[in-house]
């Protein structure tokens, strides 16, 4: 499937203060199934995520989770 088309979605996290922050997210986010790109923003606390298929907000949630933060209320 080469005309695919990829989802891109933005989710806010919170807790984030440093580049090990940034890359702990990036990192558990990344092992989500049919995820393309993660981009991790401190500044705006924003992750954005690329992938195959718009992904289950549960398992985007535990992902932070595990990183050790949280998705902001209204980020999922």
């Amino acid at each position: 499937m080469t005309d695919q088309q990829l989802v891109t979605r933005a989710y806010a996290v919170t807790g984030m203060a440093c580049a090990h922050c940034v890359s702990a997210v990036t990192g558990e986010l990344s092992t989500l199934p049919g995820v393309r790109q993660v981009q991790v923003d401190l500044a705006t606390g924003t992750a954005t995520v690329t992938s195959d298929a718009p992904l289950p907000d549960e398992s985007v949630r535990a992902a932070v989770d595990e990183a050790g933060y949280e998705l902001d209320a209204g980020g999922a």
